[in-house]
């Protein structure tokens, strides 16, 4: 079983995830957005080993305080990323646009695929390829908690936007309806920035599906 915590980090309120395995004390962290220090501090507290860190794609939000993060943690966990969004993490993810210097990063050592199988402890995570927000935009499914970490493609009554470079709007709403609408209906949303929902409410209430 793995136990999850949300950090809301950040001035736009990015929720980043800390995922633990009570059984190996291992844990990873997803999109670690802006200061971690309240991140660390929940690291260093429990005495989790931090094993990865995956990013759901590479805007600057979703990784500003991966470098900081890195010189906390020994040894430094492989990076996930899904190549499509390679070029953007490389060029800053766009953190140029919004006059936000980002530091030199480590290289990504994990390179994600679609319907990839990771593993926290004995946990399943399933990875699914979502283009539309970002041309590598990932999402992960615990099939056996009945959760989906949805990055930034789809919140509460709402989706992602596709105004950035590399968005699309039409392969987003094939993403939702592909790789989300067709989970279980209580399965549990987390996602990017915001409070939580399931397939189920966005199935039913979500005005741009």
């Amino acid at each position: 079983m793995i136990k999850i915590a949300c950090h809301v980090l950040g001035p736009l309120f990015n929720n980043t995830y800390l995922l633990s395995d009570l059984e190996t004390k291992q844990a990873v962290v997803i999109d670690p957005a802006f200061d971690p220090d309240p991140l660390l501090r929940d690291i260093h507290k429990n005495k989790w080993q931090v094993v990865g860190i995956w990013l759901t794609h590479a805007h600057f939000d979703h990784f500003a305080g991966l470098a900081n993060l890195v010189q906390s943690i020994e040894p430094v966990p492989p990076i996930g990323l899904h190549p499509g969004d390679l070029d953007l993490y490389h060029a800053g993810g766009l953190s140029e646009n919004f006059g936000i210097p980002m530091p030199a990063l480590p290289e990504p050592m994990q390179l994600f695929s679609h319907k990839q199988i990771i593993s926290l402890g004995q946990t399943q995570i399933e990875v699914r390829h979502t283009p539309g927000h970002s041309p590598g935009h990932v999402i992960f499914y615990i099939p056996m908690q009945a959760i989906l970490f949805s990055g930034d493609i789809i919140f509460h009554l709402s989706v992602g936007r596709t105004d950035l470079p590399g968005g699309n709007f039409k392969q987003l709403l094939d993403s939702i309806n592909n790789q989300v609408m067709d989970l279980p209906p209580e399965t549990c949303i987390l996602n990017g920035h915001g409070p939580e929902t399931t397939v189920g409410e966005e199935m039913h209430g979500n005005p741009f599906l």
